[in-house]
């Protein structure tokens, strides 16, 4: 993006292929893709995600409605900020900025941990930016300094560099101590976000990054944002996830038009885990919201 250098709009192949389960050209695809005045979905991945992440998501959408992910600040190609650049006002201006200068608003938001909070933000900022919002396993209780310690002490744990992507894959899908049972998607997701250096494969963002975005809204509460979402929400979950059930039928409560949803067999990374599940659980909301 022009004005807001932090984030980038992905619209070519990725740098690492997607596995079969997520096929196609992250952003927005090939000449199939939908008229430039169609419907905007603005697809926002989690903290440590790219956009080639919504890949099979984009490609699925884009028959019918102009979808587009952004590399968000920090994030896979986009610049690489201070980590005092990392906040949580410059991650919602990079979308506002990214949705007006790309003319696609008022539009969907779909976002993913992290980018589900940047959502929830940008449409209580900006309601006539945001038809109609996905939160898919984001937590609006505050996580506390045990939570940061905790993911303080899991980057440590990482044996960077990996030797090959193939070692990236075990360790994320079957080794890391955070996965109770093999998990092939979460390998791929982390080999997804690994680049080539000279000693091995390693990040292609900081870990040190990581945690400085996440300090930005780890320590607070986001309810009264959603207070002032005004547009019809989705709050979907995996049964594996971060989101209890609890929580998230609380979230639906506090949302003014709040939906439920939940995907059996998937964990955080839900929309990796079960894609089919993921689009048959959040059609009928897009249905509902983009129908002409």
């Amino acid at each position: 993006m022009s004005e807001h250098p932090g984030a980038r709009e992905t619209s070519g192949p990725s740098e690492h292929p997607a596995p079969p389960e997520r096929p196609g050209p992250p952003g927005q695809a090939d000449g199939r893709t939908a008229s430039p005045r169609a419907t905007g979905v603005l697809l926002l991945h989690g903290l440590m995600g790219r956009a080639s992440h919504w890949a099979g998501t984009a490609r699925w959408l884009s028959g019918r409605y102009r979808a587009v992910a952004l590399d968000q600040r920090g994030h896979g190609q986009s610049d690489k900020p201070p980590s005092s650049a990392l906040t949580r006002e410059a991650y919602v201006d990079d979308a506002e900025a990214a949705v007006e200068q790309l003319g696609l608003g008022p539009v969907l938001v779909i976002g993913h941990g992290m980018g589900a909070l940047t959502g929830w933000q940008l449409a209580a900022r900006r309601p006539d930016l945001v038809r109609g919002l996905v939160i898919c396993d984001m937590r609006a209780s505050a996580l506390g300094a045990a939570s940061q310690r905790e993911w303080e002490e899991w980057f440590k744990a990482w044996p960077v560099p990996f030797a090959t992507l193939a070692d990236v894959r075990k360790w994320f899908g079957e080794d890391d101590p955070w996965v109770d049972r093999p998990n092939p998607a979460r390998g791929e997701f982390y080999a997804e976000v690994m680049h080539e250096c000279p000693d091995g494969w390693r990040p292609v963002f900081e870990p040190a990054d990581m945690l400085a975005s996440r300090e930005t809204w780890v320590y607070d509460a986001h309810w009264e944002e959603l207070t002032q979402v005004r547009c019809p929400a989705l709050v979907v979950r995996g049964l594996d996830g971060e989101l209890g059930r609890a929580e998230a039928q609380e979230m639906v409560r506090v949302l003014p038009r709040g939906q439920y949803a939940e995907v059996v067999d998937a964990g955080h990374l839900v929309h990796c885990d079960q894609p089919e599940a993921w689009r048959t659980a959040i059609t009928p909301f897009l249905e509902s919201v983009l129908s002409p």
